[in-house]
This record gives C-alpha cells, structure tokens and sequence, in this order.
C-alpha cells in the first residue's frame, strides 16, 4: 500500500523558515517523482515545487523560486520542502504527492495519484 506522510508544519512569523518532510512507502521510490501541492482556503490548490527522485531534476512555482528547496533522500525514501523567508501569502495546507516518474525531466507534467494527509503551515505577519 502506498503511504505518503507529512511532517514539519507549523506556525511561524514573516521571515522565519520550515522544513516539511514527506516520507514515502510501499512503491519503489526513484521510479516516482514526488510534487508539494498547497491549498489555501478559498483558494485552488497549486503545486509548489516537484522533484523526480531518479534524476534529481526538479521544479518550482515562480511565487517560491529562490526561496523553497526540495530536495530528495532515496535511501530514507523521504522528499524535503526547505522553506525560507516565509511569508503570509505561504499560508496554507501542504500536501505531498507521488506520481509514476516517466523520465521525461518534467515532474509537473505527470499524474500524481497518491496523497499524503497534509500538513497545516501558517505564516503571522
């Protein structure tokens, strides 16, 4: 069964960072690419960053670049979402998602079918 964990979230004041892990069984892991999705209320959910944990190629939303780092440990079948300089606009709900990875080097292309629980993330100002 495929299980998808988050962890990490909390609240934090404008500035201030977070790490959110995403921690993954019952597939195997460098054959699917892992994206982080945020979901604020009243608002559409939207992919923050994605990572295909075969190659390593990633991408971001442009509202985070430079700021978020998603990063990948196979051996601990874990993806982590580095989060500097929050802000409030960063405020909601993380999910994490596993897709089967094509190895086209475009994780946000894929298909992500399986969802972690989420993971509240409020930013004060």
């Amino acid at each position: 069964e495929v299980q998808l964990v988050e962890s990490g979230g909390g609240l934090v004041q404008a500035g201030e960072s977070l790490r959110l892990s995403c921690a993954a069984s019952g597939f195997i892991f460098k054959d699917y690419a892992i994206s982080w999705f945020r979901q604020a209320p009243g608002k559409e959910r939207e992919r923050v960053s994605c990572i295909s944990t075969g190659d390593g190629s990633t991408y971001y939303t442009d509202s985070v670049k430079g700021r978020f780092t998603i990063s990948s440990d196979n051996a601990k079948k874990t993806v982590i979402l580095q989060m500097n300089s929050l802000n409030p606009e960063d405020t909601a709900v993380y999910y994490c998602a596993a897709g089967i990875d094509y190895g086209l080097g475009r994780c946000y292309d894929y298909e992500y079918n399986h969802w972690g629980q989420g993971t509240q993330v409020t930013v004060s100002s």
